[in-house]
């Protein structure tokens, strides 16, 4: 499990790498509520975006992007939700929610992976 954990921490971090390079100002890692996780929280431009970030090997076990599910999607919608409720941001700040999908050594961005606040 604790490999596991380090490997995570790792795509993380070069998922926020790569979200810099494209512009992104990064304004927090791992963000816990007790509805869930978002893994990294960023400025784009005008908007304020909740990023999930997918790490597979290989296609053999499926698209990383492939693993925000629905159920995944409202635990990060809601997180997002007392995100803006504990920070004192407005209700009507753009928000958006990306995805991260990293298989082995490509990384892609899907902007607006799924529908939100």
């Amino acid at each position: 499990m604790e490999n596991k954990r380090v490997l995570g921490k790792q795509k993380e971090a070069l998922a926020a790498q790569f979200l810099k390079e494209q512009g992104y100002q990064i304004l927090e890692k791992n963000f816990y509520s007790h509805f869930g996780e978002i893994d990294l929280i960023a400025r784009d431009d005008r908007y304020l975006v909740f990023v999930e970030v997918k790490y597979r090997k290989s296609a053999a076990g499926g698209y990383p992007s492939e693993a925000v599910n629905t159920g995944k999607q409202k635990r990060i919608y809601r997180t997002a939700e007392y995100y803006l409720y504990k920070k004192g941001i407005a209700a009507d700040t753009p928000c958006r929610f990306d995805v991260v999908s990293i298989q082995g050594n490509e990384i892609t961005l899907i902007k607006n992976a799924f529908g939100g606040i």
